[in-house]
């Protein structure tokens, strides 16, 4: 990756306020009874290693549609920005989590990436484990635009 890097961060709570100001994005996808859902939003523009930075967030739903219980065990997602600039980050659980779904249960969480164009895009997997049937699946998070409202035509 070149000199830009952008970072993937934890929900930036400074900026709360601005996200009020900013419509969300939302699409979801079901992988194997596992509905993803994702909500983005724009939270502002920060000034970072002598260049411009761009802040967005992202709340994720998980919700388990099977008739087992299951565990999220990893994360792989891959960042791309405007500038062509892709950046992979993979790790245990989730925000310090391996949350196990029963039949009907969610987890949500709130996270955040700091892109160096006002442009990109996110998508991805979670490795979960069935404990019915003690394999190993992978559910799909769908591609989601990430996109500063200043910059839309």
């Amino acid at each position: 990756m070149s000199g830009k890097s952008f970072t993937c961060i934890v929900y930036i709570s400074y900026f709360y306020h601005q996200m009020q100001e900013h419509p969300s994005q939302m699409v979801q996808q079901i992988t194997r009874g596992i509905r993803i859902t994702i909500e983005t939003q724009f939270v502002g523009t920060l000034q970072k290693d002598h260049g411009r930075g761009f802040a967005f967030s992202y709340h994720i739903t998980i919700e388990n549609q099977s008739k087992d219980s299951v565990q999220l065990n990893s994360r792989f997602w891959r960042i791309k920005d405007a500038l062509n600039d892709t950046e992979t980050v993979e790790g245990e659980g989730v925000i310090g989590k391996k949350p196990v779904l029963k039949p009907g249960d969610t987890h949500t969480y709130r996270s955040g990436c700091m892109l160096a164009s006002p442009f990109g895009a996110m998508s991805g997997f979670f490795n979960m484990i069935n404990f019915t049937t003690t394999r190993r699946f992978r559910v799909i998070i769908p591609s989601f635009k990430l996109s500063a409202p200043f910059a839309l035509n």
